[in-house]
């Protein structure tokens, strides 16, 4: 059976070899291989648009093509895909002896801008948090909503939550070593978190109480609390060990769902809301930034591009000369 050719004939003989190459010695995939071919295609076309062989283009050049589809709409994200297949041609090019420098090393994409955290709007997250599954099992539905209220209550990471132990030891008490852990009297997390940074956010009445109704449940299957089968840890799962970041994502999923959120739900959304949330009631961003854990600022700051798009939001939908054309 013949093969289909993996590129039009009318490109520059030495990139239908490197095509060749790619396809042979790299068994690309057709899908990918059909996206160098366009890539390359286009840089053909940029080459002829300037007058240049394309074995003969220079970085600045490059610059030049790169300039030209960011003004025209492209992505970074795009373009760094773009590059990357021009980087590999000429990186073959160069190893053929074709060319003596390669004129797209140094050349980077334009930086894609961080896209903005995604939170719950405040009746959302407040739905989630008083979800009450009144048909599930007991036990289950005590852990599930105790780590409702203790990442939106409390802004932890995932892994901040599945760290956390049921009773302190000495040392994880002196702040020294060991993982974090919850102190109900003082109603203080003491946080084990990233980088093995150390911190302690208050917990609010609905958390306390969620976690007081889960430890008077939490060693029930187990024979009570010196079972060997329990983990130290604040939530475990069905088998007694301690739960993993990913089966919080899949309970959180799943309890979203069921509390009829149309956005299923991850545990970040819910550290993302609390901030966001906390941010639009007290405007104080240096207090928001300690009880996440920031090393910086201005990793705190993205969430002030939030609360203003949430103030823009209000002002559109609100203000009757928000949406007037002028004359």
């Amino acid at each position: 059976m013949s093969e289909t050719p993996i590129a039009p004939t009318t490109l520059d003989p030495h990139v239908l070899r490197y095509l060749e190459h790619v396809r042979v010695e790299k068994r690309l995939a057709a899908r990918t291989l059909t996206l160098y071919t366009l890539d390359l295609e286009k840089l053909a076309q940029f080459a002829a648009g300037v007058n240049v062989p394309l074995l003969q283009l220079q970085t600045a050049h490059i610059r030049r093509f790169v300039a030209q589809m960011h003004s025209g709409g492209r992505s970074g994200r795009g373009i760094a895909l773009i590059l990357s297949g021009w980087r590999g041609f000429f990186i073959w090019a160069g190893r053929q002896g074709l060319i003596p420098h390669n004129p797209v090393q140094d050349v980077r994409a334009p930086k894609a801008p961080k896209p903005l955290p995604k939170a719950l709007g405040v009746d959302d997250a407040v739905r989630l948090a008083e979800f009450d599954n009144t048909g599930a099992d007991p036990w289950l539905e005590a852990r599930d909503a105790a780590m409702v209220e203790l990442l939106y209550g409390c802004g932890l990471r995932v892994g901040e939550l599945a760290g956390l132990d049921a009773i302190p030891n000495a040392d994880t008490q002196r702040q020294r070593q060991g993982r974090g852990w919850v102190d109900l009297q003082a109603g203080e997390a003491h946080v084990f978190g990233k980088g093995s940074k150390r911190r302690s956010v208050p917990v609010g009445a609905a958390a306390t109480a969620a976690l007081q109704a889960w430890l008077q449940l939490r060693a029930t299957p187990f024979g009570g609390e010196g079972s060997a089968r329990l983990d130290t840890a604040l939530f475990v799962g069905q088998r007694g060990k301690r739960l993993t970041a990913q089966s919080i994502w899949l309970r959180l999923r799943q309890r979203s769902q069921q509390a009829g959120l149309t956005t299923p739900v991850h545990p970040h959304m819910l550290r993302h809301s609390f901030a966001s949330h906390l941010l639009q009631s007290s405007g104080d961003l240096r207090a928001v930034q300690e009880l996440l854990g920031h090393a910086n600022i201005t990793t705190t700051q993205v969430y002030t591009r939030l609360d203003f798009q949430h103030l823009a939001k209000v002002y559109d939908a609100a203000h009757p000369r928000a949406r007037k054309k002028p004359p």
